[in-house]
């Protein structure tokens, strides 16, 4: 389980609050504006942003001040961050071990996550070689490999046409059921959060202003700035 209790964050002009609970392998979507908290709020679950005050716990540990990397989460960003000189075995590798010294256990995980993702047999491509998506898949192997219960989606797909947008959630979704993974999905497509988490919760001025069913979040009226933001989506 995802717990984050009473978190807050203090910037110059403004204070970001934040309380959620997910459970082991849901999945749930932040959507709001642009400037939110909403990578904010993933930089503090991952342990790139320490906040002033509250506790984050994750798979049943605070790590509130634990170091990013000792905390059990992965995160895939909208940019790759893949090499240009590495192939994508090695770029996969990363993930393990950032020196690339690899057991063939480690070897055998890289293979495996890369059919995971569908792309058995381009191991020794480079990432000029790879359309978009398949550079996304790389990102999502590269996770994989960490194996870690948590994972941590900044708009990883944001730059992808509607249908291989589509196509990159359909396969998240069936790797975070093989994989049992807890997972967070930032998302500025409503139909995004429709098709992939079951809840969703909405982001705005630094605080989640509501958290339900994403199907009746999107239903309700009673939050001016959710319905403002909602009319002007192409859900």
């Amino acid at each position: 389980m995802l717990e984050v209790e009473q978190v807050r964050l203090r910037y110059p002009g403004m204070v970001l609050e934040f309380d959620l609970a997910v459970e082991a392998g849901e999945c749930v979507a932040l959507i709001g504006p642009s400037g939110a908290g909403k990578s904010t709020l993933l930089g503090v679950i991952a342990g790139f942003e320490k906040p002033s005050s509250g506790r984050v716990r994750l798979a049943g540990q605070d790590v509130t001040d634990w170091p990013a990397a000792r905390r059990p989460v992965s995160t895939v960003f909208q940019e790759h961050n893949l090499f240009a000189h590495l192939n994508v075995a090695a770029n996969t590798g990363l993930g393990i071990h950032p020196g690339l010294r690899l057991s063939r256990d480690d070897h055998t995980r890289v293979e495996r996550a890369l059919e995971q993702v569908g792309l058995g047999g381009l191991d020794a491509r480079l990432p000029s070689e790879l359309s978009g998506g398949q550079r996304q898949r790389v990102a999502l192997a590269r996770a994989l490999v960490r194996r870690r219960p948590i994972l941590l989606l900044d708009e990883p797909f944001a730059a992808l046409g509607p249908a291989l947008r589509r196509e990159m959630l359909t396969l998240l979704d069936a790797l975070r059921r093989a994989e049992n993974m807890t997972t967070l999905l930032v998302s500025h497509h409503p139909q995004d959060a429709l098709f992939a988490a079951r809840r969703t919760a909405f982001v705005c001025d630094g605080r989640i202003l509501a958290v339900d069913d994403t199907q009746r979040l999107f239903s309700r009226v009673e939050h001016p700035e959710l319905a403002e933001y909602l009319g002007g989506t192409d859900r």
